[in-house]
This record gives structure tokens, sequence and C-alpha cells, in this order.
């Protein structure tokens, strides 16, 4: 199944349960918890919101992705992003993203920064393809596995401009 079956949506409370469930499925050993969800939430609507949730469905209305990125001042995070392992391949993880960076832009932010597991090669491999750079390690911040974390980082102006211009040539 392609990604072009999926339509995104803004994340909503009902949809924290079958998140989980997807997370638990992907990330069986550093999950993030219903309160972490609920707290992210709980910042994503109205004048002052400083987040971003995004779940994309199937045409059942089946969750098979979500993404989820914090904007303070003039830096953005990326705080997850996941997809179903039956939708790997098929630039579902390349929407989700698409949709973060432009809201990283409407935040007004200048950079976007992400950790991702030194192990996780394809989700590095994603992020390189948009143009993120490698900037340091974060040493055991997977836990409880004690896993490090590559941390990667997007100027956004540059990203935008790119994007931009691979526009204008189609």
């Amino acid at each position: 199944m392609t990604s072009t079956t999926a339509v995104l949506r803004e994340m909503r409370w009902w949809d924290i349960d079958p998140v989980l469930e997807l997370e638990h499925e992907l990330f069986p050993d550093d999950a993030w918890s219903a309160g972490m969800f609920w707290s992210e939430l709980a910042h994503s609507r109205g004048p002052r919101a400083t987040r971003r949730y995004v779940v994309a469905e199937d045409p059942t209305g089946r969750i098979v992705g979500y993404a989820g990125l914090a904007a303070a001042g003039d830096l953005a995070d990326v705080q997850t992003i996941g997809v179903t392992r039956d939708h790997w391949g098929g630039g579902l993880g390349s929407v989700l993203l698409t949709d973060l960076l432009k809201h990283a832009t409407a935040f007004e932010c200048a950079e976007v920064l992400l950790e991702v597991r030194v192990d996780n090669t394809r989700a590095q491999k994603l992020y390189e393809r948009f143009g993120f750079e490698p900037i340091g390690f974060r040493r055991g911040y997977y836990q409880p596995g004690n896993i490090d974390a590559l941390v990667m980082r997007l100027h956004v102006q540059e990203h935008v401009q790119e994007h931009v211009q691979e526009t204008e040539t189609d």
C-alpha cells in the first residue's frame, strides 16, 4: 500500500489509544506513555500552539502512521514519527516529515532538530534525503536499552529554498 492511500489529519485525543498500540509495536523498549501524548496534544491547539501532531489513516480508518513536532522560539524538534510496517517503503514517512517541516516554517523556526536511534538506519536515510545533517550523539539516550541517539539538524530556510528550486525546474 502506498502513502497516497493514507490521509493525514490532526491528531486528537481519541487517537491516543490506537497510536499507543502502534508506538508499542514499533518501539517496544522505549515507547511513549499515554501521558506523554496527552501532554503534547495539550499544546497543539489554539493561538499559542507550539506543537503539531498528525495521524495518517488508510481508507478503512486504521491509523497507519503518526508524527509530532514541538516548536520553541526559532527551533523545532521532531518528537516522533512512526509508520506501520506494512507501509514501510511506500513514502508515508516522507509525507509525515513534509507535514512537520511545513509547520516548522509556519512556526517561524530557523532550524529543526531530531534524535534518531543509531541503529535505525531506515529513519536516518529518510532524514538525510530531506537534508538533515548529523551534528552529534547523545549517549544512552534511549532507555532502558541504553541506545545512543544520533542528533541531526536541518536549516529550514535552506530546505525550503531547495524545494522551491526543485518545483520550479519540474
